[in-house]
């Protein structure tokens, strides 16, 4: 697995050696790791999930996979797709972008192709995703692709110090006949 999606413009991958540097640059942008799982972030962090993801087939149920979106003609990468195949028809989705690049319809972009390769190519029967409710272009990005809300959670996880709230969504692969 290499190349997963090609768009226009844009190529979804598998994550290269050479795209730690950068991985690891906009993960540590304060900005960035707002609403994530990190606070601070390092190349030795991005090392690591890469050395992690080696030697496991994707699709593995269990396990986590980071998808590289990338220019299609320099391969510079742009941002990342984030994957956990819960079981053999379920998966979660996470998205980031480098600060340059957001806002310029990437992202959404790169989630709606995600979909359609979960559901047509890999026969996915749910997908979900879930966001901080203070994550306004997170959720509205979830809404746009076509993800239905269908739950919100009030102060469910102690997060960065403080009690946060979450909204999660999901996609039947019927949801888009």
């Amino acid at each position: 697995m290499s190349t997963l999606i090609e768009l226009d413009n844009l190529i979804i991958r598998q994550f290269e050696q050479n795209d730690l540097h950068i991985f690891a640059r906009y993960r540590a942008v304060p900005d960035v790791a707002k609403y994530q799982s990190w606070s601070d972030y390092s190349y030795e962090k991005a090392t690591h999930l890469f050395d992690s993801m080696q030697g496991h087939e994707f699709g593995a149920v269990g396990q986590w996979f980071q998808l590289a979106i990338a220019d299609k003609q320099s391969n510079a990468l742009l941002g990342d797709l984030a994957i956990h195949f819960i079981d053999a028809e379920q998966v979660e989705v996470g998205f980031t972008l480098a600060p340059e690049n957001q806002g310029k319809g990437i992202a959404a972009k790169s989630v709606a192709a995600f979909i359609d390769y979960l559901f047509d190519t890999m026969n996915k029967y749910r997908i979900v995703a879930t966001t901080d409710c203070d994550n306004h272009p997170s959720y509205r990005l979830l809404e746009r692709v076509g993800f239905r809300r269908e739950a919100h959670f009030v102060n469910n996880i102690f997060f960065k110090g403080q009690w946060g709230s979450e909204y999660q969504y999901a996609m039947l692969q019927s949801d888009r006949a």
